[in-house]
């Protein structure tokens, strides 16, 4: 097991201030179901095609009826389980006619559903779980044709429906967004536009989980993975890369520190792997140090492209014969993304993933702010600093640390309710992080510190 797996099962890990972790996880576990997901997906697929430009005013038809399904179906969740404090709403973005993939003008509509944090000093934390609900045929530009999107992206816009049903009946200090955007592909409009919104509201938003793929746990050639999904994850924030003015700088920097793999996105992928691994969940992160796949790409992108931490989540095999084409059968080879290919289980399973990363990162602590490495003199030891969390139920502080050719945090130790620590290693041998933990046991993404004086 993983160190922080160790500390987890040995611990208690609260995911509600009165309740030991595996009692809220046995009831997410038994709570998420694979029949509702799948009906969900079928009941996505019949609209016909979701494509960004399709129909927007017929009932059973397109994209309008879609998104207006979505929504009356958060609200319809919210009512059953009693939450008044949700909000569900449309998110609304004009996207003029580019001559490319956009042929007109287009409101570009997300769905958002918004489950309000219990603790004052957490609330204004945010944590996504997203996906796109648009479809496309083989012509991305054909907005008529049938596009079923059953696994691109019924699968993942599905799962936000499960989650909200999951989430809505736990209690949760920090909030958490379910959404389902559109225009993804035409060129993540949907995502881009929220993100850029979300920069300007001065939002602080902690963590994205995009799930986009992720129903189909085979491939072609007879390959199976039915325990694993990928989880993508920059290493580099692109969000210094696009800052022309100092990304020649910024890339200097992280050369010098060698942090090529120390992005918060990176580190809440290492958070997903070690929360599947202390509960041992049937479907656990294979965690891929990339941004995204070769000639692709998704929606936690928008999200990288402004500074926020966001993963990809997506099964391990594609199919090209069942994603971005017409449905049809050729020489007796079906193509089409069709509702037939989905995997409850395995779609069950990358749902419960979500839903327990969730439930943590929304009840632990949030990560220290100012975590630095004192640069003061010249040492064999390594001393940190971090500013206090305004959490009142902060127990405490771990220093963590892992060879610097090692792709997880191998060590820890905890050192008190204190601001400021001295590990008797060396900073030039091992990459060091800082992390807080609450009176529950639960424990917030590693953060990594900065060079600095003092």
């Amino acid at each position: 097991m993983s160190m922080m797996t160790t500390l987890l099962v040995a611990a208690t890990v609260g995911l509600n201030a009165t309740e030991p972790p595996e009692v809220v996880v046995d009831r997410l576990r038994a709570r998420t179901s694979g029949e509702r997901l799948l009906a969900d997906v079928q009941t996505l697929a019949e609209f016909g095609t979701r494509h960004t430009l399709s129909d927007t005013e017929s009932d059973d038809r397109g994209i309008g009826a879609a998104r207006r399904w979505l929504k009356a179906e958060f609200e319809r969740i919210a009512a059953e389980v009693g939450r008044n404090d949700v909000v569900v709403e449309f998110e609304t973005h004009l996207v003029r006619a580019d001559g490319r993939r956009i042929a007109h003008d287009v409101d570009v509509v997300n769905v958002r559903c918004t489950i309000p944090g219990a603790m004052p000093e957490a609330q204004d934390r945010l944590y996504y779980a997203i996906a796109h609900y648009d479809s496309r045929a083989s012509d991305n530009a054909d907005a008529e044709s049938d596009a079923p999107g059953a696994n691109d992206d019924a699968s993942g816009t599905a799962a936000c429906l499960e989650l909200a049903r999951l989430l809505m009946r736990e209690q949760l200090d920090s909030t958490v967004v379910l959404m389902t955007v559109a225009g993804e592909e035409q060129g993540l409009f949907g995502a881009r536009r929220h993100a850029a919104a979300a920069v300007e509201a001065g939002l602080d938003v902690r963590a994205v989980l995009s799930n986009d793929t992720m129903g189909d746990p085979t491939g072609p050639g007879e390959r199976m993975a039915r325990d694993s999904v990928r989880v993508f994850s920059e290493g580099v924030p692109l969000a210094l890369l696009n800052r022309q003015d100092d990304a020649v700088q910024s890339l200097r920097a992280v050369r010098s520190l060698g942090t090529e793999s120390d992005a918060p996105s990176r580190q809440l992928a290492r958070f997903l792997a070690d929360v599947a691994s202390a509960h041992d969940l049937p479907v656990k992160p294979m965690l891929i140090y990339r941004p995204d796949r070769f000639l692709r790409g998704g929606d936690h992108t928008a999200f990288n492209e402004v500074g926020y931490p966001a993963v990809r989540l997506t099964e391990v095999y594609e199919d090209s014969a069942r994603q971005h084409q017409d449905v049809r059968n050729e020489s007796g080879r079906q193509f089409g993304d069709l509702v037939e290919y989905i995997d409850t289980e395995y779609l069950a399973g990358v749902t419960l993933l979500n839903a327990v990363t969730l439930a943590h990162l929304a009840n632990a602590p949030s990560g220290p702010r100012n975590a630095r490495v004192i640069l003061a003199e010249l040492t064999n030891d390594t001393t940190l600093r971090w500013d206090a969390n305004a959490e009142p139920d902060v127990a405490g502080y771990e220093v963590v640390w892992r060879a610097t050719d090692a792709g997880d945090w191998q060590h820890s130790r905890d050192i008190g309710n204190v601001t400021e620590a001295t590990i008797d290693l060396s900073k030039d041998n091992w990459f060091f992080g800082v992390r807080a933990y609450d009176t529950e046991g639960g424990r917030s993404p590693g953060v990594f510190p900065i060079p600095a004086g003092g």
